[in-house]
């Protein structure tokens, strides 16, 4: 029997297999220090103290705070943390204009792009009558303001379950029984089909919950070679993927 025919929903994950940033993140926060009269912070510098930062957030405060302090408490500190560890202290009145146009900007459509297969493949799989779900390491933001602005409303999917909404996050395989949940209409684990970018957060937990997983490899990362050693259908994209599908190879 084809994978496809015994079908009745599909997961996906959202940045690096729907949508990706453009350009670098120090090019925002370099640009907001810009905007408010401040020289242009060290690109190198900032990068490297959000990534350490950030880092410390999540362990912390995993999932952006949930249930522990608001979204904007926990970016806040967050993007003051990269700053200082940049090198850059600034005082109280200085740092909130910077922050705020920083997390205007992250709260809107300006740094993400869509990838051009995203629209047709989800479009694709709910004309196939399947349920589509979104499964993201990502803050209500996403669901509420970012993704109905980059064009991806709730008519191109059915349900979401971010991180931050819900205070799990993958890799831990209760967010992938809680899509189960979400999808509804008692769909099994075997009838759904999670595609991510990731072995670690998306291929095996989905894998461990009885999911079927495939994995993008949009960048041709080194990692892909790993996946494909390691068992998983990796696809360069979306289009790939529905081809795939429809070609009745992918087998159950």
């Amino acid at each position: 029997m084809s994978l496809l025919s015994k079908l009745r929903c599909i997961t996906v994950d959202v940045t690096g297999t729907l949508i990706a940033y453009k350009g670098e993140l120090g090019d925002y926060y370099c640009m907001a220090a810009k905007a408010v009269g401040l020289p242009c912070p060290d690109y190198t510098r900032v990068h490297e103290g959000f990534k350490i930062a950030y880092t410390d957030m999540a362990q912390k405060y995993p999932c952006f705070g949930f249930s522990k302090m608001p979204n904007i408490a926990w970016w806040k500190t967050c993007v003051r943390d990269s700053f200082v560890k940049a090198g850059y202290d600034y005082d109280e009145e200085t740092f909130e204009k910077v922050f705020r146009r920083i997390y205007s900007t992250f709260g809107s459509a300006a740094p993400y792009s869509v990838f051009q297969d995203s629209r047709p493949f989800l479009r694709w799989a709910r004309e196939k009558g399947l349920i589509v779900g979104l499964v993201s390491n990502a803050e209500y933001r996403y669901q509420e303001v970012i993704l109905p602005a980059l064009g991806l409303n709730k008519g191109e999917w059915d349900f979401g379950v971010f991180s931050g909404m819900e205070g799990i996050e993958k890799p831990d395989p209760r967010i992938y029984k809680l899509a189960l949940e979400r999808a509804g209409n008692n769909i099994r684990p075997e009838e759904v089909l999670h595609i991510g970018d990731s072995m670690r957060k998306d291929y095996v937990p989905a894998k461990s919950t009885g999911m079927h997983a495939l994995l993008l490899d949009r960048f041709k990362t080194e990692a892909a070679k790993d996946w494909r050693e390691a068992g998983a259908v990796v696809l360069p994209d979306l289009v790939a993927v529905q081809q795939l599908l429809e070609s009745d190879k992918l087998k159950c």
